[in-house]
């Protein structure tokens, strides 16, 4: 082997390499084998031996280093390698990543990469709410946790400044199921039948569901991006390193709050959308508000009306999770705060949509 030509000499029992010859291009063949023959044991590299180094060679010790999981800061070098392997190594991570593949094996992968994420999703979630649980029930047993100023404040901020997005936004969509409702039963003669259309659908789905939509956008955005700041400017840390909990002054607050307003904010819902149909009915079905709230007191059941509060505290609990976990797991950068509040908006509306559905299908099987 010529004397230029790379090699290592290997200390089994101090776990230490020592590195020889010329790391450069021309020998970028033997420095690959040179490293495969490397013990396994190997802990410590000593390149001071090292005549020659260029940006191959210390490509090569970073992917070793890598694929050892060792330190590639505890590697030994020569003083004037020292510039190049910091320049190196400042930019290795930088080269553009591998174009998207669009095949059916690519695609697969995708879609198993995407399952397995959302399952270790949903199970974060579910011992996130296990520990809320445990935590709120610790309130009962030591209510001097409980911090009622933060909980106010929520409340006003989820509950008192969305009344008016609720309520403007209720009013117009029950005003549009009474109009697509008469339009189809204008045919059969039967417009005063929109009062129970209206009435129904509101009291059953379209009030709390509406709610838990704009309260998933509006208020598991703003949480994620609250926690999400803390995090990123160590506020969170902080909290922890003076004995505090997290949970306790941070996530239980703005449940609470989104528990007790959510209903309230559904209530509000469903009175603007059977507002809503009555304006319609007055202005454009020809029914006039006494006969519209005397058809409505006769066809009016208290169970309609509870089957979509019932929903609300539940639509609360999920949102107000979802949106404090992914500010918790903010990792500490503002693209991650963007990325985790864009993802709590994403899945609070999905599963609120998903969990609607399963209940009006429960309901109905058991005929409330």
């Amino acid at each position: 082997m010529p004397a230029s030509a790379p090699s290592l000499d290997a200390d089994p029992k101090s776990g230490r390499i020592s590195l020889r010859g010329r790391w450069t291009l021309s020998h970028a063949g033997a420095i690959g084998d040179c490293l495969r023959e490397a013990p396994e044991g190997t802990r410590e590299v000593d390149a001071t031996g090292v005549e020659r180094l260029d940006s191959v060679g210390v490509l090569q010790l970073l992917r070793f280093a890598q694929k050892r999981e060792l330190d590639f800061d505890g590697f030994r070098f020569r003083e004037d390698h020292r510039a190049l392997v910091a320049a190196i190594e400042d930019v290795h991570d930088d080269r553009p990543g591998r174009k998207r593949e669009y095949g059916f094996a690519a695609a697969l992968g995708r879609l198993g990469y995407a399952v397995v994420d959302n399952g270790r999703e949903i199970m974060t979630l579910i011992s996130f709410l296990g520990e809320n649980l445990a935590k709120l029930l610790r309130l009962v047993r030591e209510p001097s946790r409980f911090r009622l100023t933060p909980t106010v404040s929520h409340m006003e901020q989820v509950g008192l400044d969305a009344v008016p997005l609720v309520v403007l936004l209720s009013f117009l969509v029950g005003a549009v199921i009474a109009f697509l409702g008469s339009t189809i039963l204008a045919e059969f003669g039967a417009q005063i039948f929109v009062v129970e259309l209206v009435s129904i659908a509101f009291l059953r789905e379209f009030g709390v569901l509406l709610t838990a939509i704009i309260l998933a956008g509006r208020t598991a955005s703003a949480f994620t991006a609250q926690i999400g700041a803390m995090v990123s400017r160590e506020e969170v840390d902080a909290i922890r390193t003076l004995g505090l909990d997290p949970i306790d002054l941070l996530v239980l607050p703005r449940v609470i709050a989104l528990m007790i307003m959510l209903p309230l904010l559904t209530f509000l819902a469903m009175m603007a959308g059977l507002a809503g149909g009555l304006t319609v009915g007055a202005f454009s079905l020809e029914i006039p508000p006494q006969a519209y709230l005397a058809r409505f007191q006769d066809t009016f059941e208290l169970r309609h009306m509870l089957v979509g509060l019932a929903k609300a505290p539940v639509f609360a609990l999920l949102i107000a999770l979802i949106g404090c976990l992914e500010g918790l797991q903010v990792e500490g950068t503002a693209q991650s705060v963007g990325e985790r509040t864009t993802s709590s908006v994403v899945q609070a509306i999905s599963l609120v949509i998903v969990l609607d559905a399963l209940a009006a299908i429960w309901f109905m099987e058991m005929g409330w």
